[in-house]
């Protein structure tokens, strides 16, 4: 008896793949389908002729079509899941994945290969004193680990002016606000500045994303249509995102960033192309990182470059926010005007990234990194001290669980963010292979049953 392989899903003119393949077919994802192929598909399970395999042929049978006994089944729990020899990646989390004969997953599989994709905004070693603005650099801050540790870094170790930006979302973690506090009395070159949206617009929004996602999701994209125009009027030169190494290479292994977009913004050739076209238009140069600002604040102002899209590199999570936001129009007035005010004046903040691998002295490890900053920065853990991924938000693992959900019933292409980047950390020995599992076994959302989070998501929806 033939069956369509686990994973695969028939649609209108192809096939898809829906998990992570090994290294000879790491994103051979999607196989266009001739008609009388895509019938056969959906005719199955049956015992197929002679003729029938022809038809389909050897790209299809093997790889999409298997024999009954051939087809591997998709474990229902952690407990019944394969992991991974060297990381913590396991085909429950990762529905779909798959392992080569020395039960390496593709992200090591593909180690050597990506240990220079660092970042997709440039990375900068030092931040030049700013001589026409008060702060040398903006930092969005969420009093979560990461972007403590880049508080403690830009501030005490860098002696820059700083300007905090922080979101204030209805679901901020209790660590998340004394860690905020906390900062607030230990750092005096740091400037706080803090916005809450107003709850009806906010409702609009998470509305909006939950119809498309399940979830309420909308950082750090949210912060950036808020803040922005406020960097742009106080002229700050340049700002980070608290994202750590795992987080930036998660978005390769998701296809959602190609190789190319780790490495253009090393290229010198490309800026000044980039700019003798700013010149000819009768726009001012950009610093290396001002480009990555205008492509990222137009992105959620007027949507998604249609030529990303066609390549294949779509970020679902993006979209879906950018789609919400313009359910309040207004919200989005400042940001254009402050857009198209920097563009031509050429005032322009550099979206830029320190390594936080070298900054911790060759490996972020997560938990040194938060025994330090409790030391030095005033930085508050999460309750559980298992706790190293996103610990700054109070329904981190709702987020997760609709993600895993969604992949695991083949309902969207995306592979959930915290799957990958547990994976890669532990890969990378941010943290040991053991304290991965165990985090994922006891902290994070991959379950087929709702987590108790969800409910505190739906609880601010209802409200009035």
């Amino acid at each position: 008896m033939h069956v369509l392989k686990s994973r695969w899903k028939t649609e209108e003119k192809g096939v898809r793949y829906y998990g992570l393949r090994n290294k000879w077919s790491l994103f051979h994802n999607y196989i266009p389908l001739g008609k009388r192929q895509r019938e056969l598909l959906l005719s199955l399970p049956k015992e197929l002729t002679a003729k029938e395999k022809r038809i389909l042929g050897k790209r299809l049978l093997g790889t999409v079509v298997v024999e009954e006994k051939d087809n591997p089944k998709i474990p229902k729990s952690l407990e019944e899941a394969r992991f991974c020899k060297d990381c913590a990646a396991n085909d429950f989390m990762i529905p779909g994945l798959e392992f080569d004969e020395r039960g390496l997953c593709p992200i090591c599989q593909m180690k050597e290969e990506t240990k220079e994709l660092r970042s997709i905004v440039p990375l900068v070693h030092e931040i030049p004193k700013a001589e026409k603005s008060r702060f040398d650099v903006a930092l969005f801050y969420t009093g979560g680990k990461d972007s403590t540790y880049l508080l403690y870094l830009l501030s005490k170790k860098m002696g820059l002016r700083v300007l905090a930006l922080t979101w204030e979302i209805p679901y901020m973690s209790r660590s998340a606000k004394e860690s905020i506090e906390e900062a607030k009395r230990i750092f005096p070159k740091v400037e706080f500045l803090s916005r809450k949206m107003l709850d009806e617009d906010l409702r609009k929004i998470y509305r909006r994303l939950m119809s498309l996602s399940e979830n309420v999701c909308a950082c750090p994209s949210l912060a950036y249509v808020l803040f922005y125009p406020e960097l742009v009027e106080l002229g700050v030169p340049y700002f980070l995102a608290g994202n750590e190494p795992a987080q930036i290479l998660g978005l390769y292994f998701n296809h959602m960033a190609p190789k190319s977009a780790y490495r253009i913004w090393k290229s010198k050739v490309f800026l000044l192309l980039y700019n003798l076209g700013r010149v000819l238009t009768l726009r001012p140069p950009l610093r290396n990182g001002g480009l990555h600002t205008l492509l990222t604040m137009k992105q959620l102002a007027y949507g998604d470059n249609p030529l990303k899209n066609m390549a294949g590199y779509r970020n679902e999570l993006v979209a879906h926010v950018v789609e919400a936001i313009h359910e309040v129009p207004s919200l989005l007035k400042p940001l254009t005007r402050a857009i198209r005010r920097s563009s031509w004046t050429g005032r322009v903040p550099s979206f830029v990234q320190i390594d936080l691998d070298e900054a911790a002295g060759g490996s972020y490890d997560w938990r040194k990194v938060m025994e330090m900053l409790e030391k030095e920065a005033g930085y508050r853990p999460p309750e559980s001290m298992r706790k190293g991924l996103h610990t700054s938000c109070r329904i981190e693992r709702c987020k997760e669980h609709t993600q895993f959900i969604r992949f695991y019933e083949m309902r969207s292409t995306m592979i959930p963010f915290s799957a990958l980047e547990m994976a890669i950390a532990s890969q990378g020995r941010n943290l040991s292979r053991e304290e991965a599992i165990a985090e994922i076994k006891e902290e994070l959302g991959f379950s087929l049953e709702e987590v108790p989070e969800c409910r505190i998501m739906k609880a601010y929806l209802e409200e009035d």
